[in-house]
């Protein structure tokens, strides 16, 4: 346990968007988040997270759960620790980020050498174009044909128009698709043999968490991948035959520890990983670039969507995430 007091600091930012963005669920137009700080000995370390209501969370209450932790972090509370005390989830995420931080910059290395990952490499990262009419989402797949990787929120009647309209636009991009459990179980078959058919690379979570045991019975051309079904390690094989994806975020898992172990978990049972991530700045994305050092997909374009990202960001170099540098996390 470190001798030092360490203090913490919790804060709630609000970050505008681009344009709005939508999903099956809804909309938004900012990017509401909470940023961890903690200092110790004349080091800070920090974490960004994302609470999503969705999975029942609020800014607000990320934040009391946070702050209720204030005498074990002042006492020298450490990342294994808090894998019992706080569930997965968005504040677990930011106190954990924050956690590796410290460690890194008080270790006086970069965060790869905590690992053994080694020097860490730029990762090419999908680009997500919001749900809409097939029209405007022409255009958005116009204005990004330059993106090797294209991800698409579906979930509503008209997808595999919307589908056409983009491989039509962005002929040499590479296609995700999203349906954030927006399709019934009558849809998966017919449209997961259509999206074959435009070159789809592979679909997220057609169905509602919870209802996915019937994926495993069904013929899909295109590989599936778990997102809301799946947020720790504890899940992962009573999802591996319906899948043959995960979609790991920091947001769900609970910080980078926990997102680590799913990635074991989910390579012992033979499912392949796409590291994803809810709408942040660039302090939410940089933990989640070593998790993506080893995945067959990345989705951490969060930034890419901000009006303005925070200073000091990632490095984009169009579709190109650079590694984070210490000034910003690690």
């Amino acid at each position: 346990m470190p001798s030092e007091t360490t203090r913490l600091k919790v804060a709630r930012e609000s970050w505008p968007l681009s344009r709005t963005f939508t999903i099956s669920r809804g909309s938004k137009t900012s990017a509401e988040v909470v940023v961890v700080e903690l200092y110790r000995a004349g080091v800070r370390g920090r974490g960004e997270c994302v609470p999503y209501s969705h999975y029942g969370e609020t800014p607000e209450a990320t934040v009391a759960q946070l702050l209720a932790l204030e005498r074990e972090v002042e006492s020298g509370l450490e990342r294994w620790d808090l894998q019992d005390i706080l569930p997965a989830g968005a504040a677990r995420n930011g106190l954990d980020c924050a956690l590796w931080d410290l460690e890194a910059k008080a270790g006086n290395g970069v965060l790869h050498q905590c690992t053994e990952l080694g020097v860490l490499d730029p990762v090419t990262t999908a680009y997500t174009l919001s749900l809409d009419t097939p029209e405007r989402m022409a255009r958005s797949a116009r204005e990004n044909r330059h993106r090797p990787l294209l991800k698409m929120k579906l979930g509503s009647e008209g997808d595999l128009e919307r589908v056409a309209a983009v491989r039509e636009n962005a002929p040499a991009a590479r296609l995700i698709v999203d349906a954030n459990e927006g399709w019934s179980e009558e849809m998966v078959e017919p449209l997961c043999a259509g999206l074959a058919g435009f070159g789809v690379a592979l679909i997220e979570q057609p169905l509602p968490a919870g209802k996915d045991e019937m994926l495993a019975r069904v013929d899909h051309p295109v590989p599936l991948c778990a997102d809301e079904s799946c947020h720790t390690a504890e899940e992962v094989e009573s999802l591996a035959p319906a899948y043959d994806f995960v979609n790991i975020k920091l947001d769900k898992t609970g910080g980078l520890t926990a997102a680590f172990a799913l990635a074991r978990k989910a390579r012992d049972c033979g499912l392949g990983i796409m590291v994803g991530c809810m709408v942040g700045t660039s302090l939410a994305m940089a933990p989640a670039v070593l998790l993506a050092q080893k995945a067959e997909f990345v989705d951490l374009d969060g930034p890419l969507l901000l009006a303005a990202d925070r200073e000091g960001g990632l490095v984009f170099e169009g579709s190109l995430l650079h590694p984070p540098r210490p000034e910003l996390w690690g």
